[in-house]
């Protein structure tokens, strides 16, 4: 390997005990931080972390103008040295699955052009680099854009995704890198493989997944039983950078400050290599998903998230598009 030119946005003298450099993206979503970043500070106080990926989620539906596409928003988390990445839902999240208007047909056909042209065009404006997971985990029965509901039908997933995706291409949007985001398979999912839309309409694949433990009927799942199925699927794909969008475990039903340290310390590094970035969802929801949800699990998770393959805020110049991936040699 040869000499490498250092880079302002990587940090001199980070090594790893893994070939080739690996490094990883760390991320989070926090509910409710929209207008400032007091609430991602708090986690990266409790995580004594500063994260390089910011995740919040924007619905299509509401009216308030928080469905536009926000600089300020935006810049905040660039200021704060963090990738922004925006999970764009075609919907009104406060109504149910089935909802008419937002039909993958309806997309399709032009229903939503004016606000996606707009969007885009404001996103362009901004000039800087971003994520963008559009209408994430379609393989599940839960959002209006599976085609298990809402009257959809086989196919149409992959026309809407390609329709939005050209609005931007005819608008010459290229700082949004796009993330194709299933769920990980599960008993009753949609069939991945006719959900991708091609190498040309994505950037990068997520993978969303959780331990659930005993909620709601599931059982404990260590980090390789809950994705290493879903892994070799995606990757079997495409050659494209994987991260995990979503992820966090329970703490009912085993232990999860062990399992912490074997998804980050263990198996992510060594069973996992073509993850590039992974997000934790920091939010007491369906359970307590937080890092803070035992001491135990916040002590085991300092201790692993402190590794140098975890990148931290590092990005406030970055400038390339589409994001490479978190190995030195991208980033360079």
């Amino acid at each position: 390997m040869g000499m490498k030119q250092h880079n302002p946005n990587y940090p001199v003298g980070m090594t790893t005990l893994y070939s080739g450099d690996r490094s990883i993206y760390f991320g989070v979503y926090v509910p409710g931080w929209l207008d400032d970043l007091s609430k991602v500070t708090a986690f990266e106080n409790e995580a004594r972390k500063n994260v390089s990926i910011i995740m919040f989620y924007q619905g299509w539906g509401l009216t308030d103008g928080t469905q536009n596409f926000q600089p300020v928003w935006m810049n905040n988390i660039r200021n704060h040295g963090s990738i922004p990445m925006v999970t764009w839902e075609p919907w009104l999240y406060t109504e149910v699955v089935n909802q008419s208007a937002y039909s993958l047909r309806n997309i399709t056909d032009g229903n939503f052009d004016k606000y996606i042209a707009k969007w885009a065009k404001d996103a362009k404006s901004w000039r800087y680099p971003f994520f963008l997971r559009f209408a994430h985990e379609m393989n599940g029965n839960y959002y209006p854009w599976s085609e298990q509901v809402n009257s959809n039908q086989p196919g149409e997933y992959m026309q809407a995704w390609k329709h939005v995706h050209d609005i931007f291409t005819k608008n010459d949007v290229t700082n949004a890198t796009w993330v194709w985001s299933p769920n990980i398979s599960y008993p009753g999912s949609s069939s991945i493989p006719p959900l991708y839309p091609g190498d040309d309409y994505l950037d990068w694949i997520g993978i969303d997944g959780y331990n659930w433990g005993v909620v709601q009927d599931h059982t404990w799942q260590s980090f390789t039983e809950i994705f290493k199925q879903t892994y070799d699927e995606i990757t079997a794909l495409s050659q494209k950078p994987v991260m995990i969008a979503e992820i966090a475990s329970t703490e009912e039903g085993g232990n999860k400050a062990d399992w912490i340290a074997d998804a980050f310390n263990t198996k992510l590094l060594l069973n996992f290599p073509r993850i590039q970035a992974v997000i934790w969802f920091n939010e007491n929801k369906e359970t307590d998903w937080r890092i803070t949800s035992s001491n135990a699990a916040r002590q085991t998770f300092i201790r692993t998230i402190a590794s140098s393959i975890y990148l931290s805020n590092q990005f406030a110049t970055l400038n390339k598009n589409p994001i490479p991936t978190s190995d030195p040699d991208s980033l360079s």
